[in-house]
């Protein structure tokens, strides 16, 4: 790179350029960046990216960034790395950064004992504001995972309060900390799962969450950083749910081809196996779509339909069973307001499919025969009752799951469309067989 362009390289200009550069390419800007650019380009890659890049430095900058990393960064880098390469990365960690690490790898990786830091700030409650100063300033040598909260705890290691850095400093040298503590410490055990934790947080808007085991003892914590990256793991999760994809678990070009097959292929498999039921309720309607052939014209508008005012009730149900917006018990307030929904929007697509009908008849863009007004009037009603259908089956899926325990992100928009194309046919047809019964059929 030339001298100009590597004046103009900032982490930032690295971090949005990163994926489009080679490994040399790669290396070489990292290589030109000042020290704290090149700090907050490595703090800001992927444990994956950061992998890679270590892998392509020499011995010497390899055990530099390495170190720089806290335990439970360096916990995240060791999971994602091969289990051959393990060893020499361990290596180039001291000693005591792996040994937390390997503790936190103790943790499942969607527990908060898997997300906390083990480096955070302490003082006891029995010395003065002072002597809890010079204590901290020596503490800000370990790389703290905050810098902004230190925890007043007991010699058992059991939380008794929580004090601001802005508080200690404002607070007369000669008081004791356990006079200007607060003892409203909000924490989560280590085995709770990472969605609970991210609630927490948002929950009391805080910007660390300390980490307790079952005896009350503060393991860690959690800073909020590390939770804008599980909210975006977990809403890619319960996005890929709802397209009927098994969670990737990786970014898009680092799946392997014959895995990213079988994530996908398991659940159109599911899905094709339900659309064949659509093809029997075809065959069973056989005779009717026979003696009225033009019925089958509207066949894809009446189940498409079905498919995407179910699609549409599922994402916003699941969306607000997440957010903690809806509980089990509102299932019959939500079942009365989507059958409300769903006859309002049926009727109004029904209205627009019965005027259809009529405005080709009367331009003369299609003859639909003498029962056209027959016609609009089965497409109008199959309209009304397949949308109220879908509506009522994408909003009531999500509880159902919900109730046996599994994640409501299961009943994919895929899922609800397949389940409303089979009911959509039947509907359709035994619309058409009362309203045209005598005449076509």
């Amino acid at each position: 790179m030339s001298m100009e362009v590597a004046e103009r390289l900032t982490a930032d200009s690295m971090l949005a350029l990163w994926p489009a550069l080679s490994d040399d390419e790669r290396v070489d800007g990292f290589r030109l960046l000042s020290p704290e650019d090149a700090r907050d380009l490595f703090d800001g890659l992927s444990s994956p990216d950061q992998a890679d890049l270590i892998r392509q430095l020499s011995h010497p900058e390899a055990l530099i960034w390495m170190r720089v990393l806290p335990p439970d960064d360096a916990a995240d880098l060791l999971q994602v790395i091969a289990p051959e390469e393990r060893e020499r990365f361990e290596a180039l960690l001291d000693a005591s950064t792996l040994r937390e690490a390997k503790a936190l790898l103790a943790y499942a990786e969607d527990e908060a004992g898997g997300l906390m830091n083990p480096r955070f700030a302490r003082v006891r409650p029995d010395v003065s504001v002072d002597v809890a100063i010079r204590y901290l300033r020596r503490q800000t040598q370990q790389n703290l995972a905050t810098f902004y909260y230190a925890y007043v705890l007991d010699q058992e290691q059991r939380v008794l309060g929580v004090v601001s850095f802005r508080e200690l400093f404002g607070a007369p040298g000669d008081k004791r900390v356990d006079e200007i503590m607060r003892t409203n410490v909000v924490s989560v055990v280590e085995h709770t799962d990472q969605e609970s934790v991210a609630r927490t947080i948002a929950a009391h808007d805080l910007t660390a969450l300390p980490v307790v085991d079952a005896e009350g003892r503060m393991r860690g914590v959690i800073t909020v950083d590390d939770i804008v990256d599980v909210v975006q793991e977990e809403a890619t999760e319960d996005i890929h749910k709802l397209g009927a994809v098994e969670t990737l678990g990786a970014p898009y070009l680092d799946v392997g081809f014959l895995s990213m097959i079988r994530k996908r292929g398991v659940w159109l498999s599911v899905l094709f196996v339900g659309e064949l039921l659509t093809a029997t309720a075809m065959g069973y309607f056989e005779h009717e779509i026979a003696r009225a052939v033009v019925l089958a014209m509207f066949v894809p508008l009446i189940i498409s339909s079905g498919g995407n005012s179910g699609s549409q009730a599922a994402t916003l149900i699941v969306r607000s069973l997440a957010l903690r917006e809806l509980r089990l018990a509102d299932w019959w307030r939500v079942c009365g307001r989507e059958i409300r929904a769903g006859a309002t929007l049926g009727a109004w697509l029904g209205l627009l499919g019965f005027v259809r009908v009529l405005l080709w008849q009367q331009l003369g863009l299609y003859d639909y025969g003498p029962h056209s007004i027959l016609i609009g009037a089965t497409v109008m009603l199959s309209l009304l009752g397949v949308v109220v259908c879908g509506t009522v089956a994408g909003s009531m899926l999500p509880f159902v799951l919900r109730r046996l325990g599994l994640d409501p992100a299961t009943s994919s928009a895929p899922f609800v469309a397949t389940l409303v194309d089979v009911t959509g046919l039947v509907i359709y047809f035994a619309v058409a067989a009362a309203v045209l019964h005598n005449t076509l059929l």
